[in-house]
């Protein structure tokens, strides 16, 4: 697979077929049959925009949750992650090292949309130890995309 036609995609999945290529060097016939054939292998797992919900009428709450869980005999994490990867509310799911051993990014539509999933939801899950919820309470960057509009900044030197 040509990784410079899967990095021009991740940073823009919205450009055409054609500028794609020639990112790549590529023909555009050769980038849509490297790009069918990766999502065949699910070598990319789906295309999403990123949405500055803040400026809409749409409500929303961002969470982190920091999870400690028991290691299952013979299946490690994995059958924890997917007991809890499988909820709609869930974002994100991350192995870590470190202090805990799982974060997980939730979004819900209130803080208490938020802790009843944790609740009601996370904390029970067999093998879950404890649980911290940090709320996300504003977004400057994500997936390498800034949230504040950009002022053009003049170029200049400093002088000590």
């Amino acid at each position: 697979m040509n990784e410079k036609l899967l990095a021009a995609l991740e940073e823009d999945c919205s450009l055409s077929v054609e500028q794609l290529a020639a990112r790549a060097g590529m023909t555009p016939e050769e980038a849509q049959a490297e790009i069918r054939q990766a999502e065949e292998d699910r070598l990319i797992l789906g295309y999403k925009a990123i949405v500055d919900w803040e400026r809409t009428a749409q409500e929303a709450v961002t969470a982190l949750i920091e999870v400690n869980v028991i290691p299952q005999r013979g299946e490690g994490f994995d059958r924890i992650a997917r007991r809890i990867y499988q909820y709609d509310e869930v974002e994100s799911c991350f192995l870590m090292s470190g202090s805990f051993d799982m974060t997980v990014i939730i979004s819900g539509r209130s803080l208490k949309e938020v802790a009843q999933f944790v609740g009601r939801k996370l904390a029970p899950i067999e093998g879950v130890t404890g649980t911290a919820t940090h709320f996300i309470l504003k977004k400057y960057k994500e997936k390498h995309l800034i949230f504040e509009k950009q002022e053009k900044q003049e170029e200049g030197f400093v002088y000590e």
